[in-house]
């Protein structure tokens, strides 16, 4: 069972045509853009985005992601985005649900992963900057 997280953010998407490839549904690669757009909703409800991630220091790359496809969505959709928030102490683990707006119906699912990187050692992370957590927790309250 997927971990629904311990705080989300809904992003609508009205998918556009140029989203649409030769069989009429979205083209795989713009999921990822899709999760983007609901990844920085959270993460300013956080209240720690991703211009406070590099004030603060820190680039945040995506080192792994998961997607799995079960409908594709078709021009002019309306999709709901939910990305909830699974991991942050030690990385940023987001879990993400692309329904159709209108039936609730699942098109897609899908996970990433981030780990914190020192912009001026461009040294890895074991553990999440302190300025992160802080802002998660306080988004928690």
């Amino acid at each position: 069972m997927r971990s629904q997280g311990v705080l989300h953010s809904d992003t609508e998407i009205l998918v556009p045509f140029f989203d649409i490839d030769t069989m009429n549904v979205v083209w795989h690669g713009h999921y990822v853009k899709y999760l983007e757009v609901a990844r920085c909703a959270l993460l300013d409800k956080i209240g720690h985005n991703y211009t406070a991630m590099l004030e603060s220091g820190y680039a945040w790359p995506v080192i792994d992601m998961q997607l799995r496809y079960v409908r594709g969505a078709t021009f002019g959709q309306t999709l709901n985005v939910r990305a909830s928030l699974v991991e942050w102490e030690n990385r940023l683990k987001v879990n993400y649900l692309i329904t159709d707006l209108a039936s609730g119906e699942r098109l897609t699912r899908a996970s990433t992963v981030q780990v914190a990187v020192e912009i001026a050692s461009r040294e890895m992370q074991l553990a999440s900057p302190r300025v992160f957590t802080d802002a998660v927790e306080r988004a928690l309250k």
